[in-house]
């Protein structure tokens, strides 16, 4: 259809009018009606290699992933499936927490940007699997394994500074304010 009307505009002489944005709306289109039709999933099976350009807390890492020989994509990638303590937490014990969790997660992920020779090939590198929209903006959530497939979520949960999180409302990593909800909660 769309090669018809750009024919018919070309036999009415108005084909200088037909500009390249129009092509590109035109075959714009064409793509959106594609994703319309189920032709592109929301969710992304993987593995998907990514190169670790900082840990930012224990459960988010800005990577380079590769996305295509030759083309890489930088994005925020959360882990699926845990929560760990905030670094800004609302208490001094959550922050401590916070602070061990993203350490873990260098270690774990192994040096970030390595420079010295002496590193091994795959050091900072991920595998990325199931990967789909955070809820928030700006972010993907995934399933992150390091080179020798461990995964990442399981590990922080198994050294206790994870929880499982399936999303809803965040449990407090606090103590004391625990203890307040678990009052009120009792009566």
């Amino acid at each position: 259809m769309f090669f018809r009307m750009l024919s018919a505009v070309r036999r009415r002489g108005a084909w200088a009018s037909l500009t390249m944005g129009g092509l590109l709306l035109g075959f714009g289109f064409f793509a959106s009606a594609g994703l319309a039709a189920g032709g592109f999933s929301a969710r992304l099976a993987g593995p998907v290699t990514a190169q670790v350009e900082r840990v930012v807390d224990g459960d988010t890492l800005q990577v380079r992933a590769l996305i295509w020989p030759g083309q890489e994509v930088r994005v925020l990638v959360r882990v699926a499936g845990v929560d760990t303590p905030e670094l800004h937490g609302g208490c001094p014990s959550e922050q401590d927490l916070a602070h061990r969790a993203r350490d873990f997660t260098i270690h774990f992920v192994g040096p970030e940007n390595p420079i010295d020779k002496a590193s091994p090939p795959d050091a900072g590198r991920v595998s990325l699997q199931d990967i789909r929209h955070d809820k928030f903006g700006g972010r993907v959530l995934a399933r992150v394994s390091n080179p020798a497939g461990a995964d990442l979520a399981a590990a922080l949960v198994g050294a206790g500074l994870a929880r499982f999180y399936r999303g809803g409302k965040r449990e407090t990593w606090c103590p004391e304010t625990q203890a307040v909800i678990n009052k009120d909660e009792n009566g």
